[in-house]
């Protein structure tokens, strides 16, 4: 068990730059907010906590430490890591029980499977699982420590694109076995599930995504990792991201998309803004800001 169980941690942390060296996740206390939207029940769910230290590999690649410095110390942050949360969401209607994300997992582990349990639901309960980004801390959760389905029971729904990078990755080759059978590809831009809508968000990895959850005239976006930090990523949108598979790409993409969520109002989920990652994004002067929901 113990040699499985670390087979599934070096696996997990290996995928792409998504979780480099420079990085050092750890446990959080499990953690449910629940919201109704329309006909849908929404609840941000915790799972860890991501601190990534200010090196210049990850936030700031192309501009260095001491400008990232400058953002934190004017945030009164401390300058030397940046905390980021890594949580999840679930969308509840009628008999569906759907959920967008899954952490890191076993490797922690990760709360999440607890924060399911405060929001009573059981992983055996979960419908669907729709993943916005293939990288370790959004797709460690769909395997248990014994490297079975966590949600047996559920479909995966993960884009054509990462899910064809995802088998490219010999460190992934044991999940990508195990969750076969439950996979289920689309399309960037597609209808996911009835009032889900997948949104094509470019440069983080080939098929990365958002949802638009709509119902009654109401609507939440989870913006997968478009945003990493609500300091620095929206202070600053112009700057590279270390995690993103297209630095170039991810620039660009991320200032139209904060701006146009900004302009039209947009209530959002960021899964590594602080939990519980609900709120909206505020255009100021030159760059952005974040109003969390109250």
């Amino acid at each position: 068990m113990r040699s499985m169980y670390i087979s599934v941690l070096i696996s997990l942390f290996a995928i792409a730059e998504a979780f480099a060296a420079d990085t050092s996740p750890q446990p959080a206390k499990p953690g449910a907010e629940t919201f109704t939207l329309g006909d849908f029940r929404i609840t941000s769910l915790r799972d860890a906590l991501n601190l990534v230290p200010n090196d210049g590999s990850v936030f700031g690649a192309d501009v260095g430490p001491q400008a990232v410095a400058e953002v934190l110390t004017k945030a009164r942050q401390p300058t030397d890591t940046i905390t980021l949360a890594v949580d999840a969401l679930l969308a509840r209607r009628g008999g569906e029980a759907i959920l967008i994300d899954t952490g890191l997992g076993p490797t922690i582990p990760g709360a999440l499977a607890d924060s399911l349990t405060l929001a009573g639901i059981a992983p055996e309960e979960v419908t669907a699982v729709l993943i916005t980004h293939v990288h370790s801390d959004h797709v460690g959760g769909l395997l248990t420590a014994d490297e079975r389905p966590a949600f047996k029971h559920a479909v995966i729904k993960i884009s054509e694109p990462d899910w064809g990078w995802l088998q490219k990755q010999p460190p992934m080759a044991q999940l990508t076995k195990v969750i076969a059978p439950q996979v289920k590809t689309f399309k960037p831009g597609e209808d996911v599930a009835t009032g889900i809508k997948s949104v094509r968000i470019p440069g983080h990895t080939p098929g990365h995504v958002g949802y638009m959850i709509s119902s009654q005239g109401q609507s939440l976006l989870d913006v997968g990792d478009t945003a990493h930090s609500s300091i620095i990523s929206l202070a600053k949108p112009g700057w590279a991201m270390g995690y993103d598979t297209d630095p170039a790409v991810g620039r660009t993409s991320r200032r139209e998309f904060l701006t146009q969520l900004a302009r039209d109002h947009q209530l959002v989920f960021a899964p590594h803004f602080p939990y519980p990652g609900l709120g909206w994004v505020v255009s100021t002067d030159d760059h952005f800001e974040w109003l969390p929901k109250k």
